[in-house]
């Protein structure tokens, strides 16, 4: 590798302006006569006694990039043969590294939450394509035009590819300050893991600290197993409760405690009057420092579970749901029957949260009711109306909560949430058909063909539909007298 240098052609890839790297391998600008966007090589360093996880963590890397996809991870082009010259050629992202932009930290609540929720959203499309990050890291995030992307899939995990990394060491892998408790303990399989890095890097963010600081031996991070983070508020009462519940439940030591997919982290940081506060909301650290032992992890903090769920099944147990309910004549008929197939969503997925909401229509010109006859608001009319609705569900405070949006278009309004929100799963009702209808398109039929999740449509059935499918009663054919 020792004539690697500007201007070479490896495999039609031209090199270009070589960048900062770390000690595992070499990066480089590069171009390719049909590839139209930027571009870099990763070309691992093989020298004689370089560490068999460089290697290993090549190998990893270019599996799984050939089998990622979408806004929030490079784009993957190409790589090289281990006999040859080993690579892997990708985009190259443009935008700013959130390690760089750390140096500016501590940061605004706002700030945080803006940052947070890109993070969250890309930890959540890329934990649905089965695979968890494990180096979660300001300097594996880029904040770009598109969105969060995250980089360097050295050290990840794919469900359905071998774990070559496991099967060479039972060393913790990770960087040791926002590493997991289960990865301390050798569990590469669990997308909680990614999760609390979020909680971590959130906490960096909003003060400026890191939450374990950086430790340097085994010893100094499996002080997570037993030892909570001093509370965010302690740094700073600048950081609202709500959020500080955010961050603590992130980085809770059991990771059945946290989030349950990074899609719930997402709907808190957008949505911080929905989040409920608990006992972590109020901590704050006690006189001469904060000392709180927590429970362990694991009995006697030797060895994980044993029995782990698969990544996909983490996330599908732990959906968004959206019922999108029309409250415009009350609670009718097919409100309720919209709900009784909530209900069975719910039943179905028991990790479930619900997201109740009712669209408020606006008018296209001229002023809108904003009280009834008796002076109320419309919009509390509402909200009152959607939580008297979902009543019946008897979801607690931590599972539901209802928003009342006031739009144009209640399709668009319906998808604009959906999207905004990373919504799982939409249920809704859909208006008996008329002429009008299927000139302007309803609302169920456009939510069904934009959104970019499961949606169940619920409609009654009309009368005279109701009794064409009613079975006709057998009547013998009478055969007259002398025929």
């Amino acid at each position: 590798m020792q004539d690697l240098a500007t201007g070479r052609i490896i495999d039609g890839f031209t090199l270009g302006e070589r960048l900062p790297s770390g000690g595992m391998g070499s990066i480089w600008r590069a171009t390719r006569a049909d590839v139209d966007f930027p571009m870099i090589l990763k070309i691992p360093f093989l020298d004689p006694g370089q560490d068999v996880s460089t290697i290993v963590g090549f190998e990893v890397e270019e599996m799984i990039m050939k089998r990622l996809e979408g806004p929030h991870v490079p784009r993957f082009v190409a790589a090289g043969d281990l006999a040859e010259i080993p690579y892997i050629a990708m985009e190259f992202v443009t935008g700013r590294s959130l390690e760089g932009e750390m140096k500016q930290a501590p940061y605004s609540w706002q700030t945080v939450a803006i940052y947070g929720a890109q993070i969250a959203t890309a930890l959540a499309a890329l934990h649905r394509q089965k695979v968890v990050h494990l180096d979660l890291k300001p300097g594996n995030i880029i904040l770009a035009d598109r969105g969060a992307v995250l980089i360097d899939f050295g050290l990840a995990h794919h469900e359905e590819l071998p774990d070559l990394l496991a099967e060479e060491s039972s060393i913790p892998m990770g960087t040791p300050a926002y590493i997991s408790p289960e990865q301390v303990l050798g569990d590469r399989t669990n997308p909680a893991s990614d999760i609390f890095a979020l909680g971590c890097i959130l906490y960096e963010m909003a003060t400026g600290e890191k939450p374990y600081g950086e430790p340097t031996s085994k010893a100094g991070m499996q002080r997570r197993l037993y030892h909570a983070p001093v509370p965010p508020r302690s740094h700073s009462r600048d950081i609202p409760r709500w959020l500080q519940e955010v961050m603590l439940k992130c980085m809770e030591i059991d990771p059945a405690r946290r989030y349950a997919t990074a899609s719930q982290v997402l709907f808190d940081l957008r949505n911080p009057e929905q989040v409920v506060l608990t006992s972590r909301a109020d901590q704050e650290a006690e006189a001469g420092g904060w000392r709180k032992l927590v429970k362990a992890l694991v009995p006697g903090g030797k060895t994980p579970p044993p029995i782990q769920p698969s990544i996909a099944a983490r996330i599908s147990g732990a959906a968004l749901v959206l019922a999108a309910v029309d409250l415009s004549s009350g609670v009718d008929t097919l409100a309720e029957e919209v709900r009784l197939h909530v209900a069975r969503v719910l039943e179905a997925e028991k990790g479930a949260r619900l997201a109740c909401l009712t669209v408020l229509k606006t008018k296209l010109a001229g002023e809108d009711t904003l009280a009834d006859a008796s002076g109320r608001s419309v919009y509390v009319n509402r909200l009152v109306a959607l939580k008297d609705w979902a009543r019946p569900l008897r979801l607690s405070d931590a599972r539901v909560s209802f928003h009342v949006v006031e739009a144009l278009d209640p399709a668009a309004a319906i998808l604009n949430y959906a999207g905004h929100n990373d919504v799982d799963h939409i249920v809704m009702g859909a208006r008996a058909s008329s002429a009008l209808r299927r000139h302007l398109g309803s609302v169920s039929a456009q939510v069904v063909a934009e959104a970019l999740c499961a949606v169940t449509v619920v409609r009654l059935k009309r009368q005279e539909e109701a009794d064409a499918a009613r079975p006709v009663p057998y009547r013998p054919k009478l055969i007259p007298t002398g025929a």
